[in-house]
Parts: C-alpha cells; structure tokens; sequence
C-alpha cells in the first residue's frame, strides 16, 4: 500500500497542505508541535476512520473553522475522503462511495502506528494492552471486529443495568440473564481469538526482538483471561452481587490481560528504560510483519518520533533495517532533530525529506 498524495484542509493545526509522497521512506521534519504528529494521524484517519488521540472528530478541526477535510489517493487507485462538520455526522468515502458501516473499512488500508505514548503498553493498565492487539487482529478478522462492538454495546447496557439497581434487595433477574446469556459466548469467542493470535504472533515477536538490538534476553508475552476456563461460566453468574454492589461488570474479556516479560520476568517491573523502548520497537515491527501476512498486503508503518531515547548505535541498526525496500514499501518517520535523521538517511537514495513549520510545509 503506497500514499501517493494527502490534501489536508482545516485538519488541526493545517489550514490547507497538500503532500507528495513516494514509495521509501518518508521523513517529516520540524520543531515539536509544528503539525508532524498532525500529518501522520490524518494517515491514520484514512486507514481507521478515526484519530489516533481523540475519539471526538470535533477536536481535530482547526481552531474556529467549522469542519476538516482528509483527501488520500493511493498508487493503487483507491481515493479516501473523510469530512465532518461540526454537528453532524462524519462523511467517509471509498472512491465516492460510504461503506454501509465505517467499520467496514478497517482493515483495507492496513498501518501500523508507534507513538511517544507507547510506553504506556508495558507502564499502564491492561485496557492499552487490550487495545493494541484488538486493533491488529480487527485489521484481518471483521467477524472479530464485529463481535467487539456488540460486546462494548452489550457491556455498557449491562452495566447501565447494574447502576440503576445497585443497592436494591429485588431487580428483574430475567432481564440480567438476557444480557448475561449474550456475553458469556462473546466473551469465550474474543478470549479464544486472542489466545489464537497470539500463539502465531510470538514468533514474529521474538524474531523482531532479536533482530532488532541483537541481545541475548528472551522476550515473551503471558496472557491473562478467565473466559477460557471450564468453569466460566460458573464464576461468571457467582459475581452477580459483587457486580451490583461495584455497578459494573467484573469478568469478561474486558479484564484480560498481556503481560510482557523478558528472561521471565516482567518488563513493568524490571525491564530498563532501553530495554522497554527496544520492546515497543520489536512489538510494532512485529505487528507490521505479521498483517503483511495476514493481509497479503504491506502495511503503511507510521513512525512518530522513533528515535527519542535510541543512542546512535541503535538508531543505525534500526535505519538499515527499515531501508529495506523488499520489507517496507512506505515508512513515515517524524523526528524534531531535523539533523539526526539527516545524518542518518544522508546515504539513503530511497529517503524523501518534510520540513514542516506551524502546519505548513517548507520548500
């Protein structure tokens, strides 16, 4: 998959911008908040239909305008329109087209996107963690896709349910069991499909790791769930007074975990701050390779700030391996040391430079 040109109007901090873009690498330069983090989520937008920082498209439009627009034409022929005014609802187009659902589009343009605040997979709680493989296997399972959704609709009635009755000696129990009856299935199906991928994706996990920095420890990923147990269900309708007491649901797949370890031990916990950042690194190149696999197609890789606390050892390494043409077919990288990443790309023919100041692109 290869962005060939991006028009930009009214989108956050650019008022109107269009980019060029060519296959190789991509390298978008400026000081911190000039729109380089900007640029890079408008791609998103194309492929997810949404931001990756804010779930309200009310926050993306620039300052006292009254909507964005994102226009992406692809080597491929596809052409990706997402518009939203202010008070209404989001437009998205396929070649002129609106899918039936937006979240039939996710998946057809697949990226994979690393930001500053992937520290937070190994720092934070498990809904990150969640998150992140959600997200990749919604990339190639829409059946898996779809039963997230119902089962967040499902939750969030549910739990709506427990609020309103908290605290009272009788509630309607029938109507508790419809719901209950639902998620059970669609907790043990999300649960499996995690345990699934996850068993195919930890050899491209240790694979990257290694490749990566070239060290000795052995990385690993645990899951955590209690869908997949035999007594699930039991446990599960056990929990029915807590849940009225807390106002939420306390099992399900929403509680699952993935703890990441290195020589067995949790990285939370012991891993060096190098050591966390060498992990993100491996875990979103793994996650490259293993929707090219999966999709038969190359995914964009989307690159921000990748080379803050890398020493210039590590940063060479990766640089060679991200300029290999065969493996990615378009990278976009940000970085506000418009001078490191010139040392490091100045031998690479395949290296297109941005130089971006206050949503404007210069030269």
């Amino acid at each position: 998959m290869v962005l060939s040109t991006l028009k930009l109007v009214n989108f956050k901090n650019y008022q109107e911008e269009t980019f060029q873009f060519k296959e190789g690498i991509s390298c978008l330069l400026g000081l911190n908040g000039m729109g380089k983090t900007n640029l890079l989520d408008a791609i998103h937008y194309l492929c997810m239909t949404r931001s990756s920082q804010s779930n309200i498209d009310q926050d993306n439009i620039l300052f006292g305008e009254p909507y964005f627009s994102i226009i992406g034409n692809f080597k491929s022929g596809l052409k990706v329109n997402c518009y939203f005014e202010s008070g209404k609802k989001k437009v998205f187009k396929v070649n002129g087209t609106e899918p039936d659902k937006l979240s039939d589009h996710i998946g057809s343009i697949p990226c994979v996107l690393t930001t500053p605040d992937d520290n937070e997979l190994i720092r934070e709680g498990s809904e990150v963690r969640r998150k992140l493989f959600d997200r990749v296997i919604s990339q190639y399972d829409h059946h898996y896709l779809e039963q997230l959704i119902q089962c967040r609709k499902l939750l969030n009635q549910r739990n709506s349910y427990l609020k309103q009755n908290a605290g009272k000696s009788s509630y309607n129990k029938n109507l508790l069991r419809t719901y209950d009856e639902q998620l059970i299935p669609l907790f043990r199906d999300i649960s499996g499909k995690r345990n699934e991928f996850l068993e195919e994706f930890r050899s491209y996990f240790t694979s990257n790791y290694h490749e990566v920095f070239k060290v000795d420890e052995i990385p690993a990923i645990r899951y955590r769930t209690k869908c997949l147990d035999k007594n699930f269900e039991e446990q599960f309708y056990e929990t029915v007074q807590k849940d009225l007491i807390l106002e939420r649901t306390t099992m399900g797949s929403h509680k699952d975990d993935f703890v990441f370890l290195l020589d067995g031990k949790p990285t939370k916990k012991f891993g060096s701050q190098g050591q966390q950042k060498s992990l993100i690194i491996a875990l979103k190149l793994s996650e490259f390779d293993f929707l090219k696999a999966k999709k038969d197609e190359v995914p964009l890789l989307l690159l921000d700030d990748i080379f803050d606390k890398l020493d210039d050892h590590r940063i060479s390494h990766l640089v060679k391996l991200l300029s290999d043409g065969k493996r990615f077919s378009q990278v976009f990288i940000s970085d506000a040391r418009k001078e490191r990443t010139k040392k490091f790309f100045e031998k690479n023919k395949g290296v297109t430079f941005f130089e971006i100041e206050n949503g404007h692109l210069n030269g």
